[in-house]
């Protein structure tokens, strides 16, 4: 006994397999330059690795990201993103 799948039911799964192919190819391709990134604000200190299409963008999303767990609230964050880095490592 053959299972009868709806169109819309066919539909759906196409096109959540097509996304689930395009979200693994960009997730490859976004990790070709890698940084760590180590920040000191306000005593507090972190290191984070970021991946990304670019050096200058994994450089900036690690800083970004490094910033979020030694500061409090945007205008922290801001000062913070803009302070010189203590130790910095990209491929």
């Amino acid at each position: 006994m053959a299972i009868k799948i709806p169109r819309a039911g066919l539909a759906g799964l196409l096109l959540f397999g097509g996304l689930a192919v395009v979200l693994v190819y960009g997730t490859v391709q976004m990790s070709e330059h890698s940084c760590e990134v180590c920040v000191s604000y306000k005593g507090r200190d972190k290191c984070r690795t970021v991946a990304a299409s670019t050096v200058a963008e994994a450089r900036q999303a690690a800083i970004m990201n490094a910033c979020a767990f030694v500061s409090a609230g945007m205008r922290d964050s801001m000062a913070c993103q803009r302070s010189p880095t203590t130790r910095e490592s990209c491929e």
